[in-house]
């Protein structure tokens, strides 16, 4: 084995070490492309589609080769890695230069010195199809065994995708639940500020700070906030 190959079980181990804490979706994507390269015989480059919608992209790639031949599917809207995507499937191209399918596609490939092509489906998130492109300068590139590999490979690179995705929504959830609490927090202080001035209960004072925000356009969050920091610095309203 090359000292730059994996073993498979450590290729699925370090999909599951991935530290969700200091990698976004990009930084996942990146890594199972990285790890599928050095996990699958017969890979030379490896990228991964996302589609959303009608709108075709490569989310990463390990090499120039594999970003041309998927971005050229892209433009002419047809191609081994869209099919996977769109499918679900395993898409196998084990001699590009006789591939009857796509033939404009195939030889575009074989100029840019691609032999054979690999696309297994890949689900990235509930509105984004996806697929492992794995391109090989030889022909037959990946035997039944790789085809395996490669599957197997893309299920655990999908857990390890939807972990990405549900921690980047918690995260998000609790940065607005915090942003949240803080504007009624201070906006609470801002009623007490007004209730204090104009002798008012807590509802009038709710109700000037509404009215003050819709004359001067401003947010109410903003209004308090404001009016918080001027009291706070000795000011006035």
């Amino acid at each position: 084995m090359s000292p730059d190959r994996l073993d498979p079980t450590a290729a699925f181990a370090e999909l599951g070490r991935i530290n969700l804490a200091e990698n976004d979706l990009q930084g996942v994507l990146s890594r199972v492309a990285e790890l599928a390269r050095r996990t699958v015989p017969g890979a030379d480059e490896v990228s991964v589609t996302m589609v959303r919608g009608s709108t075709a992209e490569t989310a990463a790639h390990t090499g120039h080769l594999a970003l041309t031949l998927d971005e050229w599917q892209y433009q002419r809207g047809i191609g081994p890695c869209l099919e996977a995507a769109a499918a679900q499937a395993t898409v196998s191209v084990p001699d590009l230069a006789g591939e009857a399918r796509w033939p404009d596609w195939a030889k575009h490939a074989v100029a840019a010195g691609a032999r054979s092509s690999l696309s297994i489906g890949l689900p990235i998130e509930e509105q984004i199809d996806g697929a492992l492109n794995l391109y090989g300068v030889t022909d037959a590139a990946f035997d039944d065994d790789a085809v395996v590999l490669a599957q197997t490979f893309a299920g655990y690179a999908a857990v390890a995708l939807a972990n990405a995705n549900l921690y980047g929504v918690t995260v998000r959830l609790a940065h607005q639940l915090q942003t949240a609490m803080a504007g009624r927090a201070v906006i609470e202080q801002a009623k007490g500020i007004v209730m204090g001035r104009r002798r008012c209960t807590a509802d009038e004072a709710f109700q000037v700070l509404t009215k003050i925000s819709q004359d001067s356009h401003r947010k109410l969050r903003d209004v308090a906030t404001a009016l918080v920091a001027r009291a706070g610095g000795g000011g006035d309203r």
